[in-house]
């Protein structure tokens, strides 16, 4: 009985010690990011260059970019099946506002699947606004540009707590002039962890009313829209199966912008790395910079090196 209870023993220790070794592995290997791009009222292509100069310098990313052909009549259209499951994380920046192509049903069903399984999703800015049609993709983000009859919003109160205003009331998904925002936390989301309760973003739209189901969803962020005199999210997460969402609407990048405000804002270019390690589970320990912004200032870096 001894020798059994002795063997038992070392086989739970062996076994606890090759499951720590391949958490330890996996937490040490460098995060499996996609891009998707491909079509876009934005431009894509200065987003997608602009997103991987801001973390692959990091060494914590191995970054792969799969584009869309523009259109359904486009050649390599019924070809375009990238493997999302080989990522642990996939950043969505495509964008069909102005009539570009709804994913295939396949693809639809692969990234449902993926997410499900626990997948991790970056709503690039834009990628908000895409794909209205598609149930799954608006429980996933959660709220996006959608038309006042589809969806609930949410605004922030005085007293920050979340007020919800029902599907047809107000207004439809819109934003004032780009601008220079406040950005207020709420709670004490690991993202945050280290940065101050408020600082100030560069250059960025307040989506106001944007709208969706906003099923497990958590407002992380908030700022003043001064069109509406109101407070809207900023950022926000969401869950979807076992898979987390994070959407904002940080990092516009314009057709013709070169190098943009958005985009070299230091308290943006901190959260991206810090984003991708949580939706990928990791330990979220991307360094907050000494340069972060600061409430009553922006704080610009320099050109963002991109490869052509």
């Amino acid at each position: 009985m001894e020798m059994r209870n002795a063997i038992f023993v070392l086989g739970t220790v062996v076994l606890l010690s090759v499951i720590a070794a391949r958490a330890t592995a996996a937490n040490e290997r460098r995060i499996r990011v996609l891009i998707v791009d491909g079509y876009s009222n934005h431009d894509w292509q200065q987003t997608t260059k602009l997103i991987r100069g801001v973390i692959e310098p990091t060494g914590l990313f191995e970054v792969a970019v799969s584009t869309a052909p523009p259109t359904a009549q486009s050649p390599g259209w019924d070809q375009w099946r990238p493997k999302f499951a080989d990522y642990d994380v996939v950043i969505q920046t495509c964008n069909d506002i102005k009539g570009g192509p709804a994913w295939p049903a396949a693809l639809q069903a692969d990234f449902e699947a993926f997410v499900n399984n626990g997948g991790g999703v970056y709503v690039f800015h834009a990628g908000n606004n895409a794909f209205p049609a598609w149930p799954a993709y608006n429980e996933m983000i959660g709220l996006g540009w959608r038309t006042k009859e589809q969806g609930i919003a949410l605004t922030i109160d005085k007293e920050e707590k979340i007020v919800p205003i029902a599907i047809g009331q107000g207004q439809g998904t819109g934003h004032g002039p780009r601008t220079d925002v406040v950005v207020h936390r709420l709670g004490d989301h690991a993202i945050h962890a280290g940065m101050p309760r408020a600082w100030m973003a560069a250059d960025i739209e307040v989506y106001n009313y944007a709208r969706g189901p906003a099923k497990n969803i958590e407002v992380l962020s908030y700022g003043l829209c001064e069109r509406t005199k109101m407070n809207w999210p900023l950022e926000w997460t969401t869950t979807f199966g076992q898979g987390r969402v994070y959407t904002s609407t940080f990092g516009h990048v314009w057709k013709g912008d070169v190098q943009p405000k958005s985009m070299r804002c230091a308290g943006v270019q901190t959260l991206l790395p810090r984003v991708l390690q949580w939706l990928a589970k990791r330990p979220v320990d991307a360094p907050i910079a000494a340069d972060f912004p600061t409430e009553s200032a922006v704080s610009l870096r320099t050109e963002i090196k991109v490869v052509n």
